[in-house]
């Protein structure tokens, strides 16, 4: 089986942005659900199932009709799961994206409407209502050939309302924190050592591999002082990997990824590194001797087990 070999040239350090290797503590997502109707289905909805007729009898007792679930037999409504995220200083009045599930055994929610959907955070509280008309594509071209769109899950644009704000006082704050989003010690301390140069003054301090404490200058506000700090340029250490695409063969690696000398019995297969050499001149010998794909990601798993090649191995 052929393998494909795609070397990328590698280099100790790489700048990036602090904003993309780092969260400030607090300025994050929050999760949200609800649970509603769609109406207005075109007998694609549930057919029979109870807490569909319970939930449709419960709203229409709001508008004074009584009507026991036994006796409703429409399957022009569907129940659902509405989920939405509440992105960090969202306000009231912003629109916010939805997805709509069905939780029944509804054909299809296209052409339905959604009722106004509650949509609650962990805490209980209500910060969203979701409401409006589902719209989806009628088919996609794949392979030349039509296929229909999944349509028991729908994300509706712009189909909740916020209600309720979460509220942080960032403004006011002396004191923040960086966490970032790999553990590693070094990039904490270069993170440390960025912005302190840069405001000339210790600012910052990595109290672990994760974790870098801000201390606001005086003549900054904090909005002022984060922006600062998020658009800095820091040395990020390079990490070592290796890439191996099961299906394809494609084995993807630093070009400076060594194999140390060693001796490799697999299978049919026997071969002895005498020195040093790279996964790049590995990889050819293997394919000279038509090894198969999953013969390269034993091979490279064992020797990576035994600390030959020093480099993480990511197999998808």
């Amino acid at each position: 089986m052929r393998i494909l070999i795609l070397i990328f040239f590698a280099v100790i350090l790489n700048a990036q942005k602090i904003k993309d290797v780092a969260s400030v503590v607090g300025v994050r997502d929050n999760q949200l659900i609800g649970y509603g109707l769609v109406v207005g289905l075109n007998g694609s909805g549930d057919s029979s199932s109870k807490f569909t007729n319970q939930t449709l009898s419960n709203l229409l007792k709001n508008v004074n009709v009584k009507l026991d679930p036994k006796d409703i037999k429409s399957k022009n409504v569907a129940a659902v799961m509405v989920t939405a995220t509440l992105p960090p200083f969202a306000r009231e009045g912003d629109k916010i994206d939805v997805t709509v599930s069905s939780i029944g055994d509804a054909k299809s929610l296209q052409g339905g409407v959604l009722l106004i959907t509650p949509l609650k955070g962990v805490n209980g509280k209500i910060y969203a209502l979701a409401q409006g008309p589902i719209t989806m594509g009628g088919f996609n071209l794949k392979g030349g050939k039509k296929q229909k769109h999944f349509t028991t899950t729908v994300k509706v644009l712009n189909g909740a309302t916020v209600e309720r704000a979460v509220v942080w006082d960032i403004y006011h704050q002396n004191f923040a924190t960086l966490s970032l989003k790999k553990s590693d010690f070094k990039l904490a301390i270069n993170v440390q050592k960025t912005i302190n140069s840069f405001f000339k003054q210790k600012v910052a301090i990595a109290i672990d591999p994760r974790t870098v404490k801000l201390k606001k200058p005086e003549k900054l506000s904090m909005p002022e002082f984060l922006a600062q700090i998020e658009d800095l340029n820091v040395n990020v250490p390079k990490e070592a990997i290796i890439v191996i695409d099961e299906r394809t063969g494609t084995v993807v690696a630093g070009s400076d990824i060594m194999v140390e000398p060693t001796v490799i019995i697999y299978g049919d297969f026997t071969i002895k590194i005498t020195k040093k050499t790279t996964v790049l001149e590995l990889t050819q010998n293997l394919q000279k001797v038509k090894a198969s794909p999953q013969d390269v990601i034993a091979i490279l798993e064992n020797l990576r087990a035994s600390n030959a090649i020093n480099a993480k191995l990511i197999v998808n």
